[in-house]
């Protein structure tokens, strides 16, 4: 064996087959970069460009430290618009021109429903920054880090009743596209598994616009709390509504879209008792010890400490750690037989080991922290993760 070759394998910058057996030399890239891709709306009615740029800041430190045994990658974002066939045109262009071996960091409000298709026949695999749409926790080859509004709606749900003690809980939804199966189906999963039913269940709340007979209509109903999916902007009106109504006795329980410094500095003056579920460990919660190294990251990369760039960091972070088991050639069939045959992983950043695998189907993450508004701040309401149990 040469000098240079010795050298090679004991740094861990090259692979080489010797006598006819292969070492568990690492990945390779005969063929240049690694190549990966994220679809994400940038511009349009939302703006998740933080996801994948968050991703993109972690594939560019390890480019900068060297590569993956020597192996650069190559990450593109694609901005969908939130418009289908630009989403559609993007995955097509992603697989077929520039050969990506896999998707990482997306972020969209409707590439999962436009794309899962696409990927199946293709054979590509996405590790999502953030699934939003119902479908991208439904299909096979599409396996999201975070959360999700379904499965937090269950949790939120389970925080309601088992710490709150609610005993008559509501849920109130905003339905965009085809998410009234998956919020429906998010509730009934809660009656599951606490025995008890929905006191409401109303899915005609709309973006905007006056909430005041939404919210008499819970008061009246005597519920004593209430899920929302609201976003930011809503979660604002919401509360200053029951405001202006004076209404009491109800704990307002909102999706992590509610969970903003910007909203805790304008509901600052209220006293109603506000709730929301993180996707992960709590953001602004920047002496935690999980979040050290995410923070360390993006401080390094010059990109802002907020839950999306927790995504993207966390997506990268599982693709990173994918594409290092595998040894030899780092293809599209080589990444999804690593990420099929995967064990689940645990992460500090998440309340829930992430694996990818086989099923039809992935939410491997089920966990959620729940955060409650005091005086313009939110303070951690949960130590422990809030659990979905899955059985």
């Amino acid at each position: 064996m040469s000098i240079k070759t010795a050298f090679l394998l004991a740094s861990g910058l090259g692979a080489t087959i010797w006598s006819g057996s292969a070492f568990a030399a690492g990945p390779t890239c005969p063929d240049g970069p690694i190549k990966l891709g994220a679809i994400s709306t940038i511009t349009g009615p939302a703006d998740f460009s933080e996801v994948p740029k968050a991703a993109k800041a972690m594939y560019d430190a390890v480019n900068g430290a060297g590569g993956i045994n020597g192996c650069k990658i190559d990450y593109e974002i694609a901005d969908d618009k939130a418009d289908p066939q630009v989403a559609a045109q993007a995955a097509r262009d992603f697989i077929d021109n520039k050969n990506v071996v896999a998707m990482s960091g997306g972020a969209s409000l409707l590439e999962c429903a436009v794309n899962a298709p696409t990927y199946k026949r293709a054979n590509v695999s996405s590790v999502h920054g953030l699934g939003v749409d119902p479908v991208c926790f439904n299909s096979p080859n599409i396996s999201p880090v975070n959360v999700g509004p379904y499965t937090l709606t269950t949790a939120m749900g389970l925080f309601a009743t088992n710490t709150l003690k609610a005993k008559n809980l509501c849920a109130m939804f905003i339905i965009i596209g085809g998410t009234q199966e998956a919020y429906k189906a998010g509730i009934a999963r809660w009656e599951q598994l606490t025995g008890q039913k929905a006191k409401l269940v109303d899915l005609t709340v709309p973006i905007t616009g006056d909430y005041t007979p939404f919210l008499i209509k819970a008061r009246d109903a005597g519920c004593d709390a209430v899920i929302s999916n609201a976003i930011e902007p809503g979660v604002v009106a919401w509360v200053k509504t029951a405001d202006a109504q004076k209404i009491t006795g109800v704990n307002w329980l909102f999706l992590s879209p509610g969970y903003t410094v910007e909203v805790a500095k304008t509901l600052a003056d209220s006293k109603q008792p506000i709730y929301v579920g993180t996707e992960w460990e709590p953001y602004t919660e920047q002496n935690s010890p999980a979040n050290k190294d995410w923070i360390a990251a993006m401080n390094s990369a010059k990109r802002p400490l907020t839950a999306f760039s927790q995504g993207g960091y966390l997506s990268a972070q599982a693709m990173l750690d994918v594409i290092k088991s595998i040894d030899g050639p780092v293809t599209r069939d080589s990444v999804n037989k690593a990420l099929l045959a995967m064990k689940p992983v645990s992460y500090p950043l998440a309340g829930s080991p992430y694996v990818f695998g086989g099923g039809a189907t992935h939410g491997p993450m089920q966990a959620t922290k729940v955060m409650k508004l005091a005086n313009g701040a939110w303070t951690v309401q949960t130590k422990d993760w809030v659990v979905v149990p899955t059985k």
